[in-house]
């Protein structure tokens, strides 16, 4: 079978580039790369400079990380020349694309820690912006990701780090394209097809050639819809559905006056498109101020973290009304009294009317007739009252545009909103459509594992299934023996959905009196030691008991004044005390003060619950330390809030339409392979309301697509699995006959067929390894043999030998192994000083093949054997093991860094230094960083050398001493 060739792909690409209007130029090496851009950047900025001159501009361009490149790439550069002028260098014209310079060269060779030649490089004004690496057709496109990967640690940084100015990767085997941001960090799943307005996949490479990286759309995009992101100092790039709805609201504000709304799926990044589009139009002329609208103060916050993390300092909320109509005005004072001008304000809806009633009309008069741009977070949320009407009537040159993943149709509209409006009688026509199966199709959100569990008993004693929602006495309901039983349930099988609480859980309930009935259960049980779940709950006491849709806001002003005053000025209502004495208990889990007495410290419970679960997702969160578990709630936080380490929702409340999509949707935002699907465990009978939501939000055919398939379904693909498996290798044994590396890749690929299953297999409470073909010790056997082969890859790899496995993808974080810690081990110590001698013996082995066979912990290994055999006896007090261990290890850890100091020469405070920079950005110092270190700098022959063994060394410490040490 013969397939388009690797060659061929490329010049047929080229031939077509030069067609779209780039020039081809030879480039073949580094010292080739620095004289074209001194060309092109002369030619650019209509300037010539001297040999001193262009060497001020490369040592400019050298500065910083990938990150900061990019922000170089958009700004001037300064400098004197020899004559004494001041000079200003610019290196993309981000506004007007059609002025900056394209060219298209292939097979540049650069050598730095080995020698790579890159195939297809885009070259904009001399900078290689966009690389493009090809696979012949029918080969794997994650292998071109793993190429970029490979060029990125190994030679990007090589002749003046220019390669580091890439801002997008394209991938592609002919049939399938992708594109992806430039991040040190990066991951496979962050690559993305692109598409047509109407969401169809463009994937063969000339078509995505055409349409993507035509000039005039390629500047578009590294211009205006790459997003420099201040909070994880990394870039993101616009999915093709939020590049088409920022041009249609762009459109709109430039050609007409009319208002519309964008339907994007939840979960598919409104936030980013919203503040996307919010940027460019404060910079259109025509454009007074823009107004990004949210309907509750937590949002307020949380959208101004998440604009100001794409753009810092980008906009400022308002604090109380009178600094929002200072922001409108044009001025403001910010809390050190400097005055302020913002072009783009965020507020929430009851601040705005607010601005616009009483006696704040009088000072906006004069800004009626002005152009104001508002945008609509959720907007079906925020419009249904009379503030819409109100907005429209003051400011009579405005054009509102609203952001929905949950359009009101006539078939989801009720009574209370005003005559059963819609989304278009308020907005206008929708501008572009992203719905949940476009979402769900691109894997930009997860699908929803929906389980119904209850069975009650009949007059015949007998059990029967029965629709819970058809049991019209609200005893049954909320009887405390059926919510006692829906507790015991959660505590039985909470950990096999979270992947051993790894993720959180929001639990849904339909009222406050059952949430105080639900939370007592749990805390009596914790208390009798039934469980340790951490278990917190957020509702607003008073009058918010119960809604018929989700919905998630903290009180407002006026509700939290009162919480504030004397006990005498208001009567305690029960729901009010039961809530102070629950943040009581969480502030004792983390050592906080919070309550409902003060209106601040109220809403600063409700924000640290909310970024506790947010933040979990964060590379140095301490999961041990400030993990939380499962929120009960009754409607707060069902919508709006975006938190990737929940993926479990648990459901004892009657939801419909938009309100079960948006509470639903809280669990599948995307976050890696393990997290295969949103859990939803529903302790009553959704289907229909379920089937019904989903129905309208796609349509019929999608139903399917949305909802995992039936337990047997995915057993049946796992069992096809391990057919396969067995016919490449018949027992885990068999992997060590294995004659070549096209075998082992072939096994490799296997078993992640068969890890995938088994992580999808695992999240259903029908799971019990007695119904599979194979025992629990035999997989975890092939898990051995599968992650001994990744060790065999790295070591060749760092002998510099070429392997074929080097290609395939292990994608280790499948197997889940965070449990098997240090803390795991500790506890497995106090177990072996408690067990008679002959326990012991087994219970010693069974501790050190479980080190042996844990990839993180096998570092660990000697020094853990050391700590049983010479410490562990000497400790009396089973207590004690950890504090001991943790002293134990410290001491290791001091003698290990004193020992690498001493062979290597090194002062072992700055060495140190250097060891917590690393750890704490996670990112190689630089050898000269290393240097620095050194009693005496190696002469240039052994640097590099001398460099990697001491960066070796450090890692392999790191590795030891902090990774796996806590959580």
């Amino acid at each position: 079978m013969s397939h388009q060739s690797e060659a061929i792909l490329e010049n047929n690409l080229i031939q077509q580039l030069v067609g779209l209007g780039y020039t081809l130029v030879k480039i073949p090496d580094g010292n080739a790369l620095v004289a074209n851009l001194k060309n092109q950047l002369e030619a650019f900025n209509k300037a010539t400079y001297t040999t001193k001159e262009f060497d001020a501009i490369l040592n400019h361009l050298a500065k910083g990380s990938v990150f900061e490149k990019a922000k170089t790439l958009r700004d001037r550069f300064s400098f004197t020349r020899e004559d004494g002028e001041v000079c200003y260098v610019r290196f993309f014209d981000s506004e007007n694309s059609s002025n900056n310079l394209y060219q298209v060269t292939n097979q540049i060779t650069l050598e730095g820690s080995y020698k790579n030649r890159y195939d297809v490089t885009l070259l904009i004004n001399g900078l290689p912006l966009v690389q493009l690496e090809l696979k012949r057709r029918g080969t794997e496109i994650k292998e071109a990701f793993n190429q970029i990967n490979r060029y990125q640690l190994h030679s990007f940084w090589s002749s003046h780090s220019l390669f580091q100015y890439v801002q997008l990767f394209v991938i592609s085997n002919g049939g399938n394209t992708k594109y992806l941001a430039n991040n040190e960090l990066q991951s496979v799943l962050q690559t993305f097809f692109w598409a047509d307005k109407n969401n169809k996949r463009i994937t063969e490479l000339p078509e995505f050639a055409n349409t993507f990286l035509n000039p005039n759309h390629l500047g578009k995009m590294i211009g205006h819809y790459v997003v420099i992101n201040e909070t994880y100092k990394n870039m993101m790039i616009l999915r093709p559905y939020q590049y088409y709805a920022t041009e249609a609201i762009i459109h709109q504000v430039k050609n007409s006056t009319e208002n519309g709304y964008i339907w994007h799926t939840t979960g598919s990044g409104k936030t980013l498109t919203s503040f996307k589009a919010s940027q460019i139009l404060m910079n259109l002329p025509e454009v007074y101020k823009v107004v990004f609208v949210v309907d509750r103060k937590d949002l307020d916050y949380q959208t101004m973290a998440e604009f100001n993390a794409f753009k810092e300092g980008s906009v400022d909320t308002t604090e109380n009304t009178s600094s929002l109509v200072h922001q409108f005005k044009g001025t403001f004072k910010d809390k050190k009294g400097v005055r302020k001008q913002s072009d783009l304000i965020i507020t929430t809806i009851q601040k705005l009317n607010n601005a616009i009633s009483g006696h704040n009309r009088t000072k906006l008069a004069h800004l009626q007739n002005e152009r104001f741009v508002f945008i609509f977070d959720e907007c079906h949320r925020s419009q249904f009252g009379d503030t819409h009407k109100t907005i429209t009537e003051f400011f009579t040159n405005s054009q509102l545009f609203g952001f929905t993943g949950t359009p009101i149709f006539a078939d989801n509209a009720t009574k209370n909103e005003l005559g059963k409006r819609t989304t278009k009688d308020l907005f206008g026509n929708c501008l572009h459509k992203y719905v949940i199966t476009d979402a769900i199709r691109d894997e930009n959100v997860l699908r929803f594992g929906i389980e119904y569990i209850g069975r009650y008993k009949n007059t015949s004693k007998t059990f029967v299934d029965i629709d819970v929602e058809d049991i019209d006495k609200k005893e049954v309901l909320d009887s405390t023996k059926r919510l006692t039983k829906i507790v015991d349930y959660i505590i039985a099988h909470h950990d096999q959905k979270t992947f051993n609480r790894t993720y959180s859980a929001l639990f849904a309930v339909s009222s406050i009196d059952t949430l105080i009935t639900y939370y007592d259960i749990f805390q009596q049980k914790k208390e009798a030691g039934e469980h340790d779940l951490r278990i917190a709950t957020i509702f607003t006491f008073g009058s918010n008991e119960d809604s018929e849709d989700a919905q998630d806001y903290l009180p407002g002003d006026e509700t939290l004044s009162m919480a504030a005053e004397p006990k005498e000025a208001y009567k305690r209502t029960h729901s009010r005390d039961k809530l102070e004495k629950y943040i009581g208990d969480y502030n004792a889990m983390y050592s906080k003060s919070y309550s409902t007495k003060d209106p601040k410290l109220f809403e600063g419970y409700f924000k640290n619950i909310s970024q506790r679960l947010k933040e979990r997702e964060k590379k140095f969160f301490n999961d041990e330390k400030d993990r939380l578990d499962i929120v009960i709630v009754v409607n707060m936080m069902l919508t709006g809030f975006d938190a990737k380490k929940v993926n479990t929702l648990y459901v004892d409340k009657n939801l419909k339409q938009h309100g079960l999509i948006q509470a639903f949707s809280r669990t599948n935002r995307i976050l890696g392979d393990q997290k295969s699907q949103g859990n939803i465990l529903c302790f009553r009978n959704l289907k229909k309301a379920t089937d019904d939501a989903i129905t309208l939000f796609s349509n019929k055919e999608a139903i399917e697509v949305v909802t995992m398939p039936d337990y047997e379904v995915i057993a049946e693909k796992f069992d096809e699995a391990l057919k396969k498996l067995r016919e490449i290798t018949p027992t885990y044994q068999s992997v060590n006959d294995l004659q070549s590396e096209p075998d082992e890749a072939a096994f490799v690929q296997a078993f992640r067929r068969l890890l995938r299953a088994m992580n999808v297999l695992q999240s259903y409470t029908d799971f019990d390894w007695e119904d599979l073909p194979i025992s629990a010790q035999e997989f975890a056997d092939y898990q051995g043999k599968y992650r001994d082969l990744y060790d065999k890859v790295r070591r060749a790899t760092a002998k510099q030998k070429t392997s074929i496995l080097a290609d395939i993808d292990f994608e280790l974080e499948l197997i889940h192994s965070d449990t098997i810690n240090v803390a795991y081990i500790i506890q497995l110590l106090a177990k072996l000083k408690n067990a008679t001698t002959s326990e012991a013996k087994i219970q010693k082995k069974a501790i050190i093949d479980l080190l042996g066979g844990d990839a993180m912990m096998r570092s660990k290994r000697e020094l853990i054997e050391k700590f049983i055999e010479e410490n562990l006896p000497k400790i009396t007090d089973v207590e004690s093991i950890q504090d001991e261990f943790e002293t134990y290890w410290q001491e290791q850890k001091v003698l290990a860094l004193g020992k690498l100091c001493e062979e290597e020469n090194l002062d072992k405070a700055q060495f140190k230094a250097l060891i917590d920079t690393y750890i704490y950005s996670g990112q190689e110092p630089i050898k000269d960083d290393v240097f620095k270190c050194l009693d005496n700098r190696p002469s240039i022959l052994k640097a590099r050398e001398i460099g990697e063994r001491i960066l070796a060394k450090m890692k392999e410490y790191v590795q030891i001493f902090i990774e796996g040490m806590t959580g």
